[in-house]
Parts: structure tokens; C-alpha cells; sequence
């Protein structure tokens, strides 16, 4: 499925998605029993989620601060084009605190959300990440308070609503 192809969501999805979020250990069959579907059904909405990439994972979400990386910084990095953008996000992909990386418009070529230990450690980050020849320029900017954290059930529950 390619990623501009629009994906319809009704509200046996959205609620499905929110159960799962809301207790990521929960079973099919309690996903069943909870939405008043059959268990089938819910296996199938789920292999449907799954297949057309709505649902990426089920892993859990860590909290980068509760395992020591408390700073988060967003970088934009201007890149030599002869290197091109292959090489530099293998590069950034070796280094675990880049947590992401996207190709960009304007002025700079990638956005990299990154964390660290400190600000001397984001120091460390940051040197390492410009290190390699084919990234000409970073500019950082340290995030000091989270206002609203990663979210996409609000966006979710508005692909489900009648239009």
C-alpha cells in the first residue's frame, strides 16, 4: 500500500485502536468480548490494521527519560549532496540516541528528533552525528517541556467520524 493511498477507518476500528492503546496486554478474545464482536471479527480488523500499515507494531512505547535520556533536542542537518541521503542516515542510524530522522523542505535536508543524558552528553550526540563528511551544518534546538506527547488517537478517532 503506498503511503498517500487514503485508508478508511470506521468506528469499530477507532474503538479497537483506542482498546489497544488504552491496555496494549489485552487479548483478542477480550478485544472481543469488550467491543460485543465476535472474535473472528476482531482478528480480521486486526490482520486488516496490520496489512494496510494503520498499526505498525505492538511493542511498548518507552519513555526515553525513564531510562536516563531526560534531554531532547530536534536537529536539522544540512547534508552534501554528492553523499546523498543514504549514506548519512546509515550513519545516523548507528547512533541509538536518534530516535528519528526525515527528509525535509526549506533549508535544511533532515529533521532528527534526538535524546540524551545531559546537555554535556547531547553535546556528545551531537558530535558524533557531525562527524561524518557528509553532513555540512546542524542546527539544534532543546526541547524544555513536553506540551502534548506523541499522539495519534485524536487523529484516529477523526478518520473514524462520519463525514
Amino acid at each position: 500500500m503506498n503511503a498517500g493511498q487514503d485508508v478508511q477507518l470506521d468506528e469499530l476500528d477507532a474503538r479497537l485502536i483506542q482498546l489497544l492503546a488504552d491496555e496494549p496486554r489485552i487479548g483478542v478474545l477480550e478485544c472481543s468480548r469488550r467491543l460485543g464482536v465476535a472474535r473472528g471479527t476482531v482478528q480480521a480488523r486486526l490482520d486488516k490494521l496490520v496489512e494496510r500499515r494503520v498499526i505498525g507494531g505492538f511493542g511498548p512505547d518507552v519513555s526515553p527519560a525513564a531510562i536516563g535520556f531526560g534531554v531532547t533536542s530536534f536537529v536539522t542537518l544540512e547534508i552534501s549532496q554528492r553523499h546523498g541521503h543514504d549514506a548519512v542516515t546509515a550513519h545516523l542510524a548507528a547512533i541509538p540516541e536518534v530516535l528519528e530522522a526525515h527528509t525535509i523542505t526549506g533549508s535544511s535536508d533532515l529533521l532528527c528528533r534526538i535524546v540524551a543524558r545531559s546537555n554535556t552528553d547531547l553535546q556528545r550526540v551531537i558530535d558524533q552525528i557531525v562527524s561524518y563528511e557528509g553532513i555540512r551544518r546542524a542546527s539544534t534546538i532543546i526541547a524544555l517541556a513536553e506540551q502534548i506527547p506523541y499522539r495519534v488517537l485524536p487523529l484516529v478517532r477523526s478518520a473514524a467520524a462520519p463525514r
